[in-house]
């Protein structure tokens, strides 16, 4: 009796408000995607009814609050973007300075070059420094924005004492060749080990101790790593080596340097594969986020295996396109722009693919075909996989906020950021969208045309879900067709004769 009550008028309104709800459903997933990258149906659906449907685990609570907390930091970890500092970055006066003098370009941004001052800052000041003359002068010169203004201040604290961080900062910036650089760290080591010796003795002693210890441990491993960068660049690679391994034993819980990636281009530099893979294989943790050098490096330890067996046009026999690749790879490297790598990078960034390139192609162009082995490799991959960032595994879609700060990092007269593929759109914004359009045409028929729009859903229904029609239904015409009669006495009071009645009106 209910449905029978129900007027044409319920159903239009009906009709519409499903249209109503489908179309702000339909904006706000497009709007989530566009900010997050996913879909919220998709996501509420695998993060909150799977466990309920018994996904999780229901008789340990605690473990289950543990997985979402690290669910939680893991997906606020991605959204967020973190700079790193460049373990390989040149020095200031020796090698981006005298970029600056031949082109008239500057290499380095503000914004890298502000990060710089901050971390300088970090490691070679401490609450401490105004009881000695010279380190309240160099507190003040690491916060100068103004090149010469540092490099006269580091002169001042010099007249003062020897000061450890003031022959840093005329190493790192007033020094214009790597052996001018040199001889300056090894002043600073002089004075470095000195303030280390006598600041761990009273460490303990209060916090205030304490703190100048951490800052001059931080200044004694900075300069042993850059003395170890100087050997490297000026040819003495062992040496480099022998630095580098003895820093790593003496200060084993100062990771934040990475100093084991210095050791890495070292190591490849002399062929030492085997001391590569041992390397890699203490450094290389899944807990942590992995750089361009652990990745690419054990790529290029995988590819020499292979390389004398591969071959571009093998790759095209195959159905690659090895050999129009490796041709134009070979076009793009006769005249390639210099840009210079930042001094701070960003992890799965345009920034941190040109510090990789720049410091580590040789590497990878002493063993044969290990190029191009690497982009068959990246062509073929895109190629097997249909949707690669829906099913790939390793195809993580970047934040939204990795152009930004590539952006400012890279200077814009040297390098046009690279944006990644976008990502396709989820099933369910397609799904949303068209049952959204579906009912809403829908609703606009039913107003408009309400009597047609009924019997057209009863026809479509009784086609549905009616028997078949009766044989007796049918006549023969004289040239033998079978003709349906709809007003035949056989079909008298048929539900058929009334709609086709109905129509037919």
């Amino acid at each position: 009796m209910f449905l029978n009550t129900l007027t044409p008028k319920f159903y239009v309104a009906l009709t519409g408000t499903s249209s109503l709800i489908s179309g702000l459903i339909l904006i706000f997933e497009w709007w989530y995607f566009r900010k997050y990258g996913t879909s919220f149906i998709e996501q509420v659906s695998v993060s909150h009814l799977r466990p309920l449907l018994g996904g999780v685990d229901s008789s340990s609570p605690s473990n289950a609050s543990t997985s979402n907390g690290e669910a939680d930091s893991s997906r606020q970890s991605v959204s967020e973007c973190k700079v790193w500092r460049n373990p390989l970055n040149l020095f200031r006066g020796a090698e981006y300075n005298r970029y600056t003098w031949v082109t008239g370009r500057e290499p380095l941004t503000y914004y890298d070059m502000n990060l710089s001052a901050q971390d300088h800052q970090t490691f070679f000041t401490c609450d401490s420094d105004h009881l000695r003359p010279a380190d309240a002068i160099m507190q003040k010169a690491w916060r100068e924005r103004n090149p010469q203004a540092r490099i006269s201040a580091a002169h001042e604290a010099l007249e003062l004492e020897d000061c450890a961080t003031a022959y840093i900062l005329l190493a790192e910036e007033e020094a214009t060749t790597i052996m001018e650089a040199e001889r300056l760290f090894k002043q600073a080591l002089k004075a470095g080990e000195s303030c280390y010796r006598r600041s761990q003795q009273l460490q303990h002693h209060s916090t205030q101790y304490e703190a100048q210890h951490r800052r001059d441990t931080n200044v004694l491993v900075y300069i042993k790593r850059r003395l170890a960068m100087c050997s490297r660049k000026l040819g003495r690679t062992r040496e480099a080596v022998k630095m580098m391994r003895d820093l790593m034993k003496e200060f084993p819980l100062l990771s934040m340097f990475n100093i084991h990636e210095n050791l890495l281009e070292s190591l490849l530099e002399l062929q030492n594969y085997a001391d590569v893979q041992a390397v890699l294989a203490k450094y290389d943790d899944i807990s942590l986020p992995k750089s361009a050098t652990i990745c690419y490096t054990a790529a290029l330890l995988k590819a020499r295996a292979v390389s004398d067996k591969f071959s571009p046009e093998a790759a095209s026999r195959r159905g690659g396109r090895g050999h129009r690749i490796s041709v134009n790879y070979k076009t793009q490297m006769k005249d390639p722009s210099l840009i210079l790598p930042p001094e701070h990078i960003l992890k799965r960034g345009d920034s941190e693919a040109i510090a990789y390139a720049f410091f580590h192609l040789q590497h990878w162009k002493r063993v044969e075909g290990a190029l191009n082995l690497l982009h068959c490799t990246w062509e073929g991959t895109f190629r097997m996989i249909p949707y690669p960032l829906e099913k790939g595994h390793l195809f993580y879609p970047y934040p939204i906020c990795t152009e930004t700060a590539d952006r400012e990092l890279l200077p814009t007269v040297f390098h046009e950021v690279s944006v990644y593929p976008k990502k396709e759109l989820p099933f369910f914004i397609l799904f949303t969208a068209g049952l959204c359009s579906f009912t809403a045409m829908l609703a606009l028929l039913t107003h408009q045309f309400p009597e047609l729009m009924g019997v057209f859903a009863k026809a479509v229904s009784t086609a549905l879900w009616s028997p078949q029609l009766r044989p007796s239904a049918l006549s023969t015409s004289p040239a033998g067709e079978d003709l349906f009669d709809p007003f035949g006495e056989d079909n008298e009071g048929t539900v058929e004769v009334k709609i086709t009645r109905e129509l037919w009106k």
